[in-house]
């Protein structure tokens, strides 16, 4: 009886460790991918900040488009930088 008793104990025991073990792996997955999210989302916000950034602002930080060929190129900003002796 005693080792019938052990076996079983142990096969109980085998799958409640495992089902633990697996649990704690999807829950690290959720968290992963929770993480990779928020991430995108921090950079899309830095994305749309920058885009929607005033022409004096784009001078200070020195992200003005200098190629008048460039569909982004503004004309405003770029004067200014020169004003100001930049390049």
């Amino acid at each position: 009886v005693l080792r019938w008793s052990a076996l079983a104990f142990g096969v109980f025991y085998g799958a409640y460790h495992q089902w633990t073990i697996t649990s704690q792996d999807r829950m690290n997955a959720i968290n992963r991918e929770y993480e990779r999210k928020a991430q995108l989302i921090e950079k899309a916000k830095a994305a749309y900040i920058k885009k929607t950034m005033p022409s004096e602002s784009k001078t200070a930080s020195g992200d003005v488009i200098s190629d008048p060929e460039d569909p982004r190129f503004d004309l405003e900003a770029y004067l200014t930088l020169m004003e100001t002796g930049e390049k």
